[in-house]
């Protein structure tokens, strides 16, 4: 019980953070067919994606801060109680404003992992923290592999707003776990806001952290991207049905399963800096295959997700190790930390969402989305070796 541990079991971490990808992932397959429902373009409803990844970045600029401020808990709880509300809202939104609206407060999900990695510093090392990290998401990642399908299974029997319903469902859920297990570990909170962020340029000087943080942004935009333009792509050119992109989607994330295994296994053995080079080559290469395929004529759903289950392999070697850089550099400041490298990271997701969706049409084919996918993936891949760089000629203190 609260106050007889010094930290939560690691399935409340897992839980709290899978919140989110629950939130982004279940109703994917139903974008074009709730396009239809308000009736508005494609490229509109796509903003459920966009929007609520900036919402994400917005936010997790104030809920890092905040739970260096008030505790981790507090925020956690804070924050899941606003997403509830939104995820009622949303679905009995009368029209797509509304709609949009609702996924702005659905962003407070963004907490849980936020939060997460900012308690797995408060009570561990850098390297361990990547082995946890790595762990976390491991576990979180079975829910956009599997939620896709569940999504679009939901989708052609009851409709998108079914969907809504499993996310509420699971939001409850896992705030009355946070609210029995999650215990306090920031043993030592800021004293004002004002204080905490006069300690910010010491963050923001820092090398290491710009190079773990991009590294993040640029892997994680390559799947973002994805989510972005993925859905038109399936559907609209491969022909899948809902259900059939949920499918295929599963391909991905077991993909990313098997990279945070491989995070959580050897990041300790191999390094953090080593685990993110691997994962870049191995997320850059799935997207060479995809763009060779498609160029050789071959408009199979497989020539466009089974490259991917490697980039989804290579994103999950790279950012739980490049997420325990960014809140390891100052550990002091890990909430703060968390939610700037999140922010950035989320961010940086969003446009490039918006991106692949602007580009995407009948006649374009899927190569907007794959260049955007390949070019995201090979920054990370320079951004990572910039902070080998860094690492070699200043040492751990820069």
């Amino acid at each position: 019980m609260i106050g007889t541990r010094t930290e939560p079991h690691l399935a409340t971490l897992v839980m709290a953070a899978a919140i989110g990808p629950l939130a982004m992932n279940v109703f994917l397959p139903s974008l074009p067919g709730m396009a239809r429902y308000f009736a508005t373009d494609y490229a509109v409803m796509q903003l459920a994606v966009s929007l609520y990844l900036a919402a994400t970045a917005i936010l997790q600029l104030f809920i890092g801060p905040a739970s260096d401020r008030f505790g981790r808990r507090p925020v956690m709880i804070a924050c899941v109680i606003v997403f509830l509300a939104g995820t009622v809202a949303s679905i009995y939104a009368p029209n797509v404003e509304t709609f949009l609206a609702c996924r702005v407060l659905q962003a407070f999900s963004s907490a849980g992992l936020v939060i997460s990695r900012a308690v797995v510093r408060d009570t561990v090392g850098t390297a361990e923290a990547a082995s946890r990290i790595g762990y976390i998401t491991m576990g979180m990642s079975v829910v956009p592999m599997v939620s896709p399908a569940i999504g679009g299974l939901l989708d052609e029997l009851y409709g998108w707003q079914a969907s809504f319903l499993l996310i509420l469902a699971f939001g409850v859920l896992s705030l009355a776990v946070i609210r029995a297990d999650l215990v306090e570990t920031n043993r030592s909170a800021t004293k004002s806001f004002a204080a905490q962020f006069r300690s910010y340029p010491d963050l923001l000087g820092s090398r290491r952290f710009w190079g773990y943080t991009m590294t993040a942004a640029l892997t994680s935009g390559a799947f973002f991207a994805f989510l972005g333009g993925g859905p038109f792509v399936a559907t609209e050119m491969l022909g899948l049905s809902p259900s059939g992109y949920g499918f295929y989607f599963g391909i991905i994330s077991i993909g990313y399963m098997l990279g945070n295994f491989l995070s959580g296994r050897y990041s300790r053995h191999y390094g953090i800096n080593r685990m993110m080079l691997m994962g870049n080559i191995v997320a850059a290469l799935g997207m060479v295959l995809a763009i060779i395929l498609f160029a050789a004529g071959l408009s199979h759903p497989l020539s466009l997700f089974g490259p991917v289950f490697f980039t989804g392999m290579g994103n999950g070697m790279t950012l739980p190790n490049a997420n325990a850089g960014v809140v390891g550099v100052r550990p002091h400041l890990a909430g703060s930390a968390s939610g700037l490298g999140g922010a950035l990271q989320i961010g940086g997701g969003a446009a490039l969402a918006v991106l692949a969706g602007a580009l995407l049409d009948e006649q374009s084919g899927p190569f907007p989305l794959l260049w955007i996918m390949f070019l995201s993936s090979t920054g990370a891949l320079f951004s990572t070796a910039y902070v080998v760089w860094v690492a070699r000629r200043a040492g751990d203190v820069e």
